[in-house]
């Protein structure tokens, strides 16, 4: 008799047969103990609303809210013919179920991935096939021939696997409900004639879109203020010279230039004994072993053109081809369980690096810490070294095989000097005591010294030149790496500043003072590395010290979305139109403004609310609530939150982007044609013949100044060949006036912007 194994992929199908032996069939492998076949990842789906009820083909308010009595399952559609399944599925299912049936398979065992979705993808087919036979489950972290026939020998009965297919379950179901009504719904209540469009409203969507809103509101909301240092240079008696800023009650950031500039006055040239010198060695720890969410972030930060969804696939392939562990991880950390396999691939992968003989192998629990696992371990190679890889690959490959050889080099270590220096012999003039009452001070509004400076008492009027000088001194730090340690390995070049020999009671000469203005900068916009850290961490802060708690609360499930879905949800937002990405920030566009801020149902951009579910899933996990419980909340929810879309008198219109003009817009410069407007730009209606003339609506230059590419402004341009603005804002904050040029570069054939400012 032989077992039937259900893998989630044809490439991990190819690494069992690989490990038991098996030959390849038509649609599967078999060998003498088993048969592989494989699945492409869901190859059933949740019944469309027209497929329980054909009136809900057409949607209509009334209709909804729409809670099946049933949760049915069909094959998956076919992409192009929705009405019809995919064909590829229907032959794949059909060798699945002569496989499962035939009279020598005794029993199946599910060789999915070992997460959430993995595991309903094995039960949804199973449950539809219902073939009687027992089901046992592999759970395994990589696909090595030793893994395979590691997990072979020590299976689970499907069974115990409940809690994990209840969470799965539950959130397929919660996400149909909560997308099926309000999606539909939302996009009814906004319906404008042949201009409306899909509002495509989701649990995990909302609260994301809201992150990004809440970043470009502090960025448009950013008043633009100063503040002033005071820096001195210093020189030894041995003609040594350094830096140091002045602090008074550890700030150094002060909102009175003149007084700041009496007490320059006052110290200029007098000299300044060193009070206090503190030298510490501090250790610097390689970073943490990526979990998905750092990878991804890593990776999209360093590389141009990369995405979060980019580094899951890339990641993903490296896992099929057995080079890397299970990249959809929330851990940073590995099992102890993993202590004898991470030693063999440090002893396979340290002899191709130059660092080799500075690794020594260890067990810290900055490595090994069960009790920060969640159910997958964090990203590290396999023991097989890769013959070949893809540019892609080996950029996401590399980052994982440093991280974790990085963990077995020696610590960073650096010495941090700071050093306290105090003036002498300074003496105010006689007539500055005697302005330098309460009522001679700058006065400055509360309010805006709140936002200058949020370290100062605000019952107090800003500090007299007096003050200063009598509650303040110099500060001078210097840092000097003493052993590189990881840093060789990552390639980190150590930032030194480097002191003089000086000693505690030391004299000085201050040779210079200086005021320097600062200008505060705004926020900057959300990147997809900043974006996927708030959605781990749901808006929760964690400073670097408080790495403990982050992990734990990371593993908590209290988040937005799964490490496995946060890709796809960023993917999603740009999708629908409601973000874009310049370069790497994202921001949103006009229709996912308007969307938050007039969506009724307002918990669904609220991130605790979007956390607290996520968390019941991770909970259900854990057997501490029940896929009923769960899904008759979020029932009431959805019923609840139709009403209050129904009823809301603000939401319609207002959350549709505006309208397209239908007439031209004016003549192509290139050609002469009509410029029309689409939903992304105003371009030549002669594209399709290949004149490329456009100018987009999410223009960079544009939208940085605080402006708009509108129907308006293009009219104006065409027709005049240039446009004004008035009170344009610089990346400094400086604002402008000037008339812009859409003009053709003969060089490269493409329009670039030329300004002339106007006085």
């Amino acid at each position: 008799m032989k077992k039937l194994i259900l893998a989630e992929k044809p490439s991990v199908a190819k690494n069992i047969a690989d490990a038991t032996d098996a030959v390849r069939k038509n649609g599967y492998f078999e060998g003498q103990d088993y048969i592989i076949t494989w699945a492409f990842g869901h190859l059933l789906q949740l019944y469309d609303a027209k497929d329980y009820d054909p009136e809900m083909k057409s949607w209509k308010m009334e209709k909804f809210p729409y809670i099946p009595g049933e949760f049915r399952y069909k094959l998956k559609s076919d992409g192009k013919h929705k009405d019809k399944p995919d064909a590829g599925v229907v032959r794949q299912m059909n060798i699945i179920k002569e496989l499962a049936m035939r009279s020598d398979v005794e029993s199946i065992i599910s060789a999915t991935d070992d997460d959430r979705e993995g595991q309903i993808i094995a039960d949804e087919i199973l449950n539809y096939l219902k073939t009687g036979k027992p089901v046992e489950r592999i759970l395994l972290n990589e696909w090595t021939a030793a893994e395979v026939q590691r997990g072979l020998g020590c299976l689970k009965p499907n069974e115990e696997m409940q809690p994990l297919q209840d969470a799965g379950f539950g959130r397929q179901i919660a996400d149909w409900l909560i997308g099926i009504n309000l999606t539909s719904v939302a996009t009814l209540k906004c319906r404008s004639g042949k201009n409306s469009r899909l509002l495509n409203i989701g649990r995990v969507l909302m609260p994301t879109l809201k992150i990004i809103y809440d970043r470009d509101k502090e960025i448009r909301d950013f008043k633009v203020t100063k503040y002033y240092k005071l820096k001195g240079i210093f020189e030894t008696d041995a003609k040594k010279k350094f830096e140091g800023i002045y602090y008074v009650d550890k700030n150094e950031k002060f909102d009175s230039p003149e007084e700041l500039r009496r007490l320059q006055q006052w110290i200029q040239g007098h000299p300044a004994e060193i009070t206090d010198k503190k030298v510490t060695k501090k250790k610097e720890y390689a970073p943490y072993l990526f979990n998905l969410s750092s990878l991804q972030g890593f990776i999209t930060s360093k590389y141009k053109g990369w995405t979060s969804d980019r580094v899951l696939k890339t990641a993903q392939d490296l896992y099929e081809k057995k080079l890397i562990t299970y990249p959809r991880t929330a851990s940073v950390v590995l099992d102890e369980s993993l202590i004898g396999k991470a030693k063999k691939v440090l002893e396979i992968h340290q002899q191709s690096s130059p660092y080799k003989d500075q690794m020594r192998f260890h067990t810290s629990k900055r490595i090994f810490d069960s009790k920060k696992v969640e159910s997958h371990s964090a990203i590290i190679p396999t023991y097989m070294v890769p013959k070949s890889l893809t540019d892609s690959e080996r950029i996401v490959y590399e980052a994982v095989r440093t991280r974790f050889l990085a963990q077995f080099m020696p610590v960073a270590v650096a010495e941090d000097t700071v050093l306290q220096l105090e003036m002498r012999g300074v003496t105010p003039p006689a007539a500055a005591f005697a302005s330098s009452g309460a009522a001679e001070r700058m006065t400055v509004n509360l309010a805006t010294a709140a936002a200058q400076n949020e370290n100062r008492d605000l019952d107090k009027p800003p500090l007299s030149a007096e003050e200063m000088l009598q509650k303040g001194h110099f500060v001078a730090k210097g840092k000097i790496q003493l052993e590189p340690g990881w840093k060789l390995l990552e390639g980190i070049d150590a930032k030194e500043v480097l002191l003089p020999e000086v000693n505690k009671g030391d004299m000085v000469s201050l040779v210079k003072a200086e005021v320097n203005e600062v200008e505060r900068k705004p926020p900057k916009p959300h990147t997809e590395k900043t974006l996927l850290r708030v959605m781990e961490t749901c808006g929760r802060k964690y400073e670097e010290k408080d790495d403990q708690e982050m992990m734990m609360a990371i593993l908590s499930g209290f988040s937005i979305g799964t490490p496995a879905t946060r890709a796809e949800t960023i993917k999603k937002l740009k999708d629908a139109g409601y973000i874009q990405a310049k370069g790497k920030s994202l921001s949103c566009t006009e229709l996912g403004t308007k969307l938050v801020e007039t969506f009724p149902v307002r918990e669904l951009f609220d991130l605790e609310y979007t956390g607290r579910l996520e968390k019941t899933l991770s909970d259900i996990e854990r057997k501490k609530h029940t896929k009923k419980e769960f899904l008759d909340f979020v029932t009431e929810f959805v019923k609840t939150s139709v009403e209050e879309i129904k009823k809301d008198q603000t939401f319609g219109n207002a959350a549709n982007a505006a309208p397209l003009h239908t007439g031209p817009v004016g003549k192509c410069p290139e050609c002469g044609a009509d410029v029309i407007e689409t939903e992304k730009a105003f371009g030549c209606s002669r594209w399709r013949e290949g004149c490329k003339f456009a100018i987009w609506k999410n223009d960079s230059l544009i939208t940085s100044l605080g402006k708009k590419v509108s129907y308006e402004m293009v009219k104006i341009l065409l027709e005049h060949g240039k446009v004004g603005f008035r009170g344009c804002v610089s990346k400094k904050g400086n604002k402008f006036s000037a008339y812009f040029f859409y003009e053709k570069d003969e060089k490269t054939g493409r329009y670039r912007w030329r300004l002339e400012f106007i006085d």
